[in-house]
């Protein structure tokens, strides 16, 4: 109970800048958020045994079989600690016990009671600790406050410090401003041309330091933090680092499709009406877990190994969703907007360069290993980190290719048509989501049309309604068959599509995920 109320009280003191400032002077080296923090408690710590110390100088702790004399100071830990000064002595009368003492006492608060002394009758008395610091018979520690107290702690520091001119702040680590090295253009394009010759990098500090000759003064972790301020401060170098790793490139060797979406993954967000959509929706909108879908933690599953369907913005942007469960696999440090890393074929091993983009909500890498293995739109792929790594390898059950029907994209007076034909395919997949195109030119046209913005997302679920139900005699076409072709055209997450499909009447839901024609 006191570690928590203890917690619940901290409050930063202007003192506490005072001390921090001090704490980074002596040690001349950068302190993450938790350093401070530990430092600071047990500073207060400290502190506070030392108060607690001085109140009970010369004050004895009260215990029954102990002799006392008048002017001496009790404290009386089963009464709160109360304190009393001894001011009367007589015997104590008692056929039951051997001979004692009684001694009167009177409190601080004015108040006088009687209490034995050297009584040597056994008494629960006498097994009081005599640790004074121990007041409520809990121990205070560092480790103790910061289990139950360390997010509002850590986040009042950050809060003082970052209000604070006189600090510097970089990958979590804090540093006194006036001890900053000078870091000139010179290091600057030094740094510029070590990254160069690694084809943008991406580098560490150290080993940008190694290879310039380093600052010329201070302990290596602070020239490694006064270079990363500095490039951080300069705008031709991007911190891709993941969590707790700081990494460095160069911005203009960054792919294209890094520093910007690429067109067919951009989603322009649609109005809609979620509330109409049934528990039976929302279970296949989490199925499908596409990454602009609104989703509740509560309703996804932690795991090492995430499996998803391919749909084809990201076959043909040779990228990965950042879904909801795909953030758990990948790092998403809220510091670095792109991280680099490696991306490994779970099929032969080959590495890629990849790249987490997160406010885009992607993954970039991937278009070599979807073409080595001629992966179909609609291929499931499972994605899972290597462990102790930074690597993620990206997998599918493969076998032997065989002949299969896949629902092609076709033009039809130049519209978009569909017809089923026979291609080999060497790779498990959904087989209501596959698809195939022959002239990419033609598909790339048919997205660029539908992105004028024309034509709406109901006249577009029409006309793909329309061409997919002509392979079946029921006229019915499954959300997911809807839900990958529409995202051909435009893309757009399940829910939304979803949810046009409930609210106009142009369109009748015939059960199990089936939709067709309204006026059908």
């Amino acid at each position: 109970m006191l570690t928590k109320q203890w917690a619940r009280s901290f409050i930063i003191r202007p003192d506490d800048i005072d001390v921090i400032q001090g704490l980074l002077l002596e040690r001349e080296t950068p302190l993450s958020i938790d350093e401070i923090a530990r430092l600071l408690i047990d500073k207060r710590l400290q502190e506070e045994q030392a108060a607690l110390a001085a109140e009970f100088r010369g004050v004895r702790l009260y215990r029954p079989v102990e002799t006392f004399s008048i002017g001496d100071r009790l404290v009386f830990p089963r009464l709160d600690f109360a304190m009393a000064e001894v001011v009367e002595l007589r015997a104590g009368k008692s056929p039951e016990l051997p001979p004692f003492s009684v001694i009167r006492v009177a409190f601080d608060d004015g108040t006088r009671r009687e209490f034995a002394s050297a009584l040597t009758a056994s008494h629960r008395l006498n097994d009081e600790s005599g640790d004074l610091a121990l007041r409520s018979g809990e121990p205070l520690t560092t480790d103790a406050i910061l289990s139950v107290g360390r997010e509002d702690i850590e986040f009042q520091i950050d809060e003082a410090l970052n209000a604070n001119s006189d600090f510097v702040r970089l990958s979590g680590r804090w540093f006194s401003r006036a001890l900053m090295l000078d870091i000139d253009d010179g290091h600057l394009h030094l740094a510029d041309a070590v990254l160069d010759m690694a084809q943008g990098g991406p580098l560490t500090a150290p080993e940008i330091l190694e290879q310039i000759g380093g600052l010329g003064a201070g302990s290596q972790s602070l020239q490694e933090f006064c270079l990363n301020d500095a490039l951080n401060n300069d705008a031709r170098f991007d911190e891709v680092g993941p969590l707790d790793t700081v990494l460095w490139f160069l911005k203009r060797d960054e792919p294209a499709e890094v520093q910007q979406t690429p067109e067919i993954l951009r989603y322009v967000p649609l109005p809609h009406n979620e509330s109409v959509l049934s528990d039976e929706q929302r279970s296949l909108e989490v199925d499908i877990d596409d990454e602009w879908s609104m989703l509740d933690d509560q309703e996804l599953s932690a795991s090492e190994l995430v499996r998803l369907i391919l749909i084809y913005p990201h076959r043909r942007a040779g990228t990965l969703p950042l879904t909801a469960r795909m953030r758990g696999i990948f790092p998403t440090a809220r510091r670095s907007p792109r991280i680099a890393l490696r991306l490994i074929d779970g099929q032969d091993g080959e590495e890629y360069s990849g790249w987490v983009v997160r406010e885009g909500r992607y993954v970039y890498g991937l278009s070599a290993l979807y073409r080595k293995h001629k992966l179909p739109v609609g291929a499931l792929v499972t994605v899972r980190r290597e462990p102790d790594t930074d690597k993620v390898i990206v997998d599918f059950q493969a076998h032997r290719p065989r002949s299969e029907y896949v629902r092609l994209i076709v033009s039809k007076n130049g519209q978009i048509s569909f017809e089923d034909s026979k291609r080999a395919i060497g790779a498990e997949y959904d087989d209501l989501m596959i698809l195939g195109a022959d002239d990419l030119a033609f598909v790339d046209g048919l997205f660029q049309t539908h992105q004028s913005g024309r034509k709406t997302l109901n006249g577009i679920l029409r006309n793909l309604l329309t061409e997919l139900s002509r392979a079946n005699p029921q006229g019915a076409v499954h959300a997911k068959t809807l839900y990958s072709a529409l995202n051909v055209l435009r893309r757009c997450p399940p829910g939304v599509m979803l949810a046009t499909l409930m609210s106009e009447p142009d369109f009748a839901y015939v059960g199990n995920h089936y939709w067709r024609l309204g006026s059908a």
